[in-house]
């Protein structure tokens, strides 16, 4: 049956809007504020997704589905509105209504916060498989935390990052369900007793310390012009007794209150700081939480249904989004034996047959890894279970290697050296029955490097499924002009196919598309200019190549590259102000840790360099440096389809894959990068004529950095890096605080460990390239459109399908909907 209509006529939709306005805002339209106004849009539409995910829910239970289950930290999901008037094809019958009722859709769009539910990629990517999974019409669900406040708010003041507490919830938000019916009591602490039963079984019991309750508040997630509504459950923690009324009445009024404070800490903050021993407590605390809500919840799942335990494996595929949810390994084990009494065996078995792990780094140091004594101290039952697993694994081992004891200490789930501590990596990859990395270069790598021995153990069990992207977002809602564009060349089925996108490139040489192409790409360059005239002052003329830089602040991402290339590219002008280079406006965005001293050194440096370069009459008409404050989903919407060249720089072999370099390419941004992560595909399907390769390749990285690498002998070689380093020293762009880039400028030369001096030549002749290429307006816009044509490969639906099929083996279930 075809998508149902939602009674269509915008007199209905209008009249929606007012009745919640008064009915869920108690407000009337003479009174009513902006905000007001966008929480009653938002709740007429949410009415109209929640008919759908009755359906679906509905239509669920009664075939008895698999369920793809996506456990992760993040879930950055972005302003919501927007993308569910574009899923649900409501944009123009809102438009017209909130027109009606003299109200403007744009601005009510601007007054969404965005969740603070998220950082960066791992959580976009959560976000982009969500939506894939509701428009590919899979039955699925999404597991994570309802954080209070998000990671943070950024501003730059003075030119450095300020951190401000990113409060998205104090208007509150019209997209969450509250379910109090629904909950959870999750365990800490405290000690285990075993006895032997009636019939003579091993049992155990976990005595906890302390408890607390995980209530679920539900997301609805609408597929795309389908009847298909998913859901993203987050948990709440809360005391399990809110309020102590004897300790009230004895007048101790605090202690009365304290176990509420205490418990309601769990989901209070995205990514506390974990330098300190209290910090480490509570992320771990985090993980455990949310992965035992979800497992409780799987498993009640299971007995609404009236479906066997034994069957978990059968209804349920989780899916572990990198290492933050893999003590969900233990905790299901601890479940199905301690709770439901099933043999260790068959517990094994369903444990293993439910789980996958995606990896999303090569970095051993970002390898999570928890100390053993904290873990028995707050998961005692936890840590009992996983030595059991541990033992039995490597007993499994010596078998398959005897005699290699040096096999047996590098894949245990314990490291032995020094203070002991729990790998878990390890955990995830000997708990699943699959191990994915997210590009091709990634996933070759990750099976020659740091998960070696377990890949020649479990070769089946290795495979790759490149990351992907939702176009609804990143072409449909953000780039509404290329869309269009798009819709008038190959017609609207790409909209649903992304694959269809390869039949723009017999266009490519097409003077009437290049013509267009290049109107739509003006127009969303001037929305930028004007937005980073009215946030930072700068002005930029929209006819400048604009070459962006926007991801996490991380000096493995590079940006000091970037940087030191802007330096050497400012000298080069002022020597010679004739000098035939293309104006170039470089734009960076991202946010440091907190306790990241370095990058947010990072940024300092180019902000510092900004403020040289903007201000010099001598160039600030063919150069201009901008840093975009407070990058994330909703800024990111006016960036990506803004940029002419994208940065994708990192040091070979370091990057997992990046989802940032599909966003450009998809908007039609040409790529200067290393073979690096999914470049290395981004390469292959866009063409090495329609890329801006430079740099090491992994296996050249792992080379010059096992011979010894010395970053003097590249610096002595260079004199532009020279210079540019000099100028750093100077203080040049620290006000002639000669001291300010010590730490930076000392890390480069004594140790360089991602290899930025090694790396600058070959850097800065590739943009020379660049600037070259850019002159030549009609084949720059010819690249331009094979890369978007190439960038259906990109698409998280293609990602997911993936998912499906090779790992999951879960199919599509189509939800019909009578008219409301």
């Amino acid at each position: 049956m075809a998508l149902a209509s939602d009674a269509a006529s915008e007199a209905v939709f209008e009249h929606d809007v007012v009745r919640n306005l008064i009915c869920r805002q108690a407000r009337y339209p003479d009174i009513a504020t902006p905000q007001d106004w966008y929480m009653a849009l938002a709740y007429t539409v949410r009415d109209r997704m929640l008919a759908r995910w009755a359906e679906s829910v509905k239509n669920y239970a009664l075939h008895h589905v698999k369920v793809a289950c996506y456990l992760s930290a993040e879930f950055l999901i972005g302003p919501q509105l927007g993308c569910n008037l574009l899923n649900l094809g409501l944009e123009e019958e809102a438009r017209e209504a909130m027109d009606s009722l003299g109200q403007d859709l744009d601005a009510l769009l601007a007054i969404e916060e965005e969740p603070g539910l998220g950082n960066g990629g791992l959580g976009r990517l959560a976000a982009c498989y969500l939506d894939s999974l509701a428009s590919l019409e899979i039955p699925a669900i999404g597991y994570g935390i309802r954080y209070e406040f998000g990671i943070f708010d950024q501003d730059i003041v003075d030119g450095w990052q300020v951190e401000r507490t990113d409060k998205w919830l104090k208007m509150g938000t019209p997209w969450e369900i509250i379910r109090p019916d629904i909950h959870y009591y999750v365990s800490f602490g405290g000690y285990t007793r075993m006895w032997n039963d009636e019939q003579g079984r091993l049992r155990v019991e976990w005595v906890p310390g302390r408890q607390v309750k995980g209530v679920a508040y539900d997301v609805p997630v609408q597929g795309y012009r389908v009847n298909t509504c998913n859901v993203l459950r987050l948990w709440k923690s809360e005391a399990v007794e809110s309020f102590d009324f004897d300790d009230f009445n004895a007048g101790d009024y605090y202690e009365a209150v304290e176990e509420k404070v205490v418990s309601e800490t769990l989901s209070k903050v995205l990514y506390p700081n974990d330098e300190p021993e209290s910090g480490k407590r509570l992320r771990l605390a985090q993980q455990y939480f949310f992965v035992s809500c979800a497992l409780q919840d799987m498993l009640r799942l299971m007995e609404v249904s009236h479906t066997p335990v034994e069957r978990f494996a059968d209804r349920f595929a989780a899916q572990l989004n990198d290492t933050h949810p893999s003590i969900a390994v233990a905790e299901l084990m601890r479940l199905l034996i301690d709770e439901r009494l099933l043999s260790w065996e068959d517990a094994w078995s369903i444990t293993q047959r439910t789980f996958a792990y995606t990896n999303h780094t090569l970095l051993p140091e970002a390898l999570e890894t928890w100390s053993l004594p904290l873990m028995q101290s707050m998961l005692p039952r936890l840590v009992e279970i996983i030595f059991e697993i541990n033992q039995r694994f490597l007993d499994e081992v010596r078998r398959a290697q005897p005699g290699d004891e040096g096999s047996v200490a590098r894949m245990s789930l314990i490291d032995e050296q020094g203070d002991k501590k729990v790998r878990m990596a390890h955990l995830a990859t000997v708990g699943s029955h699959k191990v994915n990395g997210v590009a091709a270069l990634h996933s070759d790598l990750l099976k020659q490097t740091i998960l070696r021995d377990f890949a020649a153990m479990f070769p089946s069990r290795f495979l790759n499924v490149t990351n992907g992207v939702t176009p609804r977002r990143f072409i449909m809602q953000s780039n509404p002009g290329l869309a269009r564009l798009l819709d008038d060349t190959l017609g609207e089925k790409w909209r649903t196919d992304l694959t269809r996108l390869d039949a723009l490139a017999d266009h490519a040489d097409d003077a009437t598309l290049q013509k267009a192409w290049r109107a739509v790409r003006r127009e969303n360059k001037a929305k930028l200019a004007a937005r980073i005239g009215n946030i930072t002052g700068i002005a930029v003329p929209p006819e400048m190549m604009f070459d962006i830089q926007v991801k996490r602040i991380h000096e493995y991402k590079r940006q000091h590259l970037n940087a030191l290339h802007i330096i050497s590219l400012y000298q080069r002008l002022r020597r010679d102000p004739t000098l035939d280079v293309a104006p170039r406006c470089f734009i960076f965005g991202g946010k440091a840790a907190p306790g990241y001293d370095m990058a947010k050194l990072m940024i300092r440096l180019i902000s510092g360099i900004a403020e040289v370069v903007n201000q010099d009459p001598a160039t600030r008409d063919r150069l201009k440096v901008v840093f975009y404050p407070d990058f994330n989903v909703k800024n990111g919407h006016i960036i990506y389809p803004a940029a002419d060249l994208s940065e994708q720089i990192s040091t070979a072999g370091k990057e997992a894959s990046g989802t940032g370099n599909m966003k450009f390419m998809m908007n039609g941004a040409l790529t200067i990068g290393t073979l690096d992560g999914a470049n290395v595909e981004i390469r292959e399907q866009a063409g090495a004529d329609n890329f801006f390769l430079f740099g090491m390749t992994a296996q050249q990285v792992a080379a010059l950095q096992q011979s010894g690498y010395r970053p003097g002998h590249y610096l002595e070689a260079n004199e532009a890096l020279r210079e540019a380093l000099d100028e750093i020293a100077q203080g040049r762009f620290s006000r002639g605080d000669k001291t300010m880039f010590r730490p930076l400028l000392d890390n480069l030369l004594n140790a360089d460990p991602f290899l930025v001096l090694a790396d600058f030549a070959d850097y800065a002749a590739c943009q020379q390239r660049v600037s070259e290429v850019w002159r030549d307006e009609k084949r720059w816009a010819r690249m331009s459109i094979i890369n978007t044509a190439r960038s259906g490969a990109f698409s998280s639906d293609r990602a997911i399908k993936e998912y499906c099929e090779n790992i999951w083996q879960t199919r599509a279930v189509k939800i019909d909907l009578a008219a409301p």
